[in-house]
This record gives C-alpha cells, structure tokens and sequence, in this order.
C-alpha cells in the first residue's frame, strides 16, 4: 500500500550467543523503527550501540530474536525485496582490478541489467559520483574517498526505493561530502528513502528529518531532528545590519521590558560553508584540479 512504511521494526532485538548458545551479547534491545517514503532517517550511537547489528538485521544479512521486521512491506530476506534495496557498507569491498566501469557493471549484471540501460547508467552515476574522467582507472587505485563514490554509485545501480548509507562520507574531503549530501536530499526529494548512519553528527544534521540515537541497543531518544535539537524557553531574533543608535535604542527597549540586558552577536556563517565558498573560487580562477569532479546532478535514470 502507498501509506505502508519503507521500513518497519516492533521490539526488535538481537542476541549474539557463544558456541553453546549461551547469551553473550545483547546487541539491540527492543528498537521500535519506522521510515517512510521519501523520508531521510539517522541512525546514531557510540561505537557498539547496535546500529550495525539493525542495519544487518534489515538487510537480512541477521536474523532477528525478537519482534516484528518488515522492509517494502516484507521480511527482509524475501528476494524480491533485495530487488529495491540499495546498500553502501561502512568499508567498500571492490575489486582492485576492475576498473570503475567494470566495477558498475558487474554490480549491474546482479540485478540483472544489460545492454544500453546498463551503460546509461553506468555513464550517469559516473558523472554524478565525479568520477566520470576516471572510467578505466582500477579502483585499487583509488583513493578513500573515490573507493567512497564509486561504492555510493554501486549503491544506487539497481534505482532502489531504500538507500541504506552507513558512514556515506567517511574518506571525503569537504567537497564530496557536501556532495554526498546534496545527493541524499535529492533522492528523498524524488521520493526515496533513505536510512543513514554516521558518526558526524554535522551530516545528519543537515539532511535527516529524524533521528534515533542508540546506547547499549537501546533507543534513548528518538524523532524528528528539529524538535530534539530545539532549546526550550530559547529565541532567536535575525535582524540585518542596524545602525549603532538603532541598536542601543534595541537593547534599551528590551532591557525594559526583560529586566535584563541582552547581548547582540554578529550572524557567523558555519566553516563548511566559508570552505566551499574560498575552493568555488578558487576553481573559477584556476580551473578545474586533479582527482574527482563535482558534476553531483542526480543521474537521470534516479529522478
């Protein structure tokens, strides 16, 4: 049905047990998960919080000890839900020999594509990954972060309905990052969904509509980002630039009214920001450098 979640989880719990099955480890305690379309979701925690054990449970790769868990309204070993399923691993498994087409293709050919659509695609995530001059290159030798693109386009071969990234922008520079994440909105944009997980808490930020974070395989908190991050009995004013007695008549006035002085501060744009801002130019007086591109247009086939 169009209103079923992409992915759903009830009391979800995962037990890693020793050679006589005795219990040595609860990894995941209980989760309560829902995603839906075209919704972005971070998945939070400290190292051995869980959030890889439900990634694995999602993907079937695990099976689950208890609860419910259904993904594109299946269980999550079901085949055909392996069909719409794109998945990026913390650590991208390539073969050092096959060059990045050849990369694309042979993850093509596992769901089953050929011919000119394969190449098609094979082009546009070449060019969306800014990978594109580099097509023959093995991916050996690859640096971190273009292993990292090319993983994300292997990821998205298939055009699936959920995308799962786990540390998407781990090995980028700041640029691919922000490309990553321009990325993941698009799709959620197109109505995909997207299930992210990633120790920098500045990514998920700027693209998740909610979050869970995990400890000791439980949820500690859980819902959409905005509301978890506000301040309560907090304010934030925006004002352009104010003359000097505009603002001491400002601060006077409230002063008055709050008991209290406030202070004015000047807006600061953050550093990936000022970053990208100082390279753009950069580039345009200098020319394009070595390495990856920035293309980043979402392949056609995606939109």
């Amino acid at each position: 049905m169009a209103d079923e979640p992409i992915v759903f989880a009830k009391d979800l719990s995962k037990i890693f047990r020793d050679f006589w099955r005795r219990p040595r480890a609860r990894a995941v305690d209980g989760i309560n998960l829902t995603l839906h379309p075209g919704e972005v979701y971070g998945l939070l925690g400290p190292n051995g919080s869980g959030k890889s054990t439900t990634i694995k449970v999602l993907l079937g790769l695990l099976h689950s000890d208890g609860g419910e868990v259904r993904v594109l309204g299946k269980p999550p070993r079901d085949v055909e839900v392996k069909r719409r399923v794109g998945y990026l691993p913390e650590e991208s498994y390539l073969y050092p020999y096959l060059d990045a087409r050849e990369t694309l293709r042979f993850y093509a050919a596992l769901f089953g594509l050929q011919g000119s659509e394969r190449e098609k695609r094979i082009d546009e995530l070449l060019e969306m990954v800014g990978l594109s001059h580099t097509g023959r290159r093995r991916v050996g030798e690859f640096s971190k972060g273009m292993a990292r693109r090319i993983g994300l386009a292997q990821a998205l071969i298939n055009d699936p309905d959920l995308v799962i990234l786990d540390e998407p922008t781990s090995g980028l520079d700041p640029l691919g990052t922000r490309q990553v994440k321009d990325i993941v909105r698009a799709l959620a944009d197109r109505g995909k969904s997207v299930l992210l997980s990633s120790h920098l808490l500045a990514d998920v930020e700027d693209v998740c509509d909610r979050i869970t974070i995990l400890y000791g395989g439980k949820v500690q908190a859980s819902g959409p980002i905005r509301d978890l991050l506000q301040v309560a009995n907090h304010l934030q004013i925006r004002l352009k630039d104010l003359e000097e007695d505009q603002r001491t008549r400002l601060l006077d006035l409230l002063e008055e009214q709050l008991g209290e002085r406030p202070t004015l501060e000047p807006t600061r744009k953050d550093l990936e920001s000022f970053f990208l801002e100082v390279v753009a130019q950069a580039r345009r007086e200098s020319g394009e450098g070595s390495g990856t591109r920035q293309e980043g247009e979402l392949a056609e086939f995606l939109r």
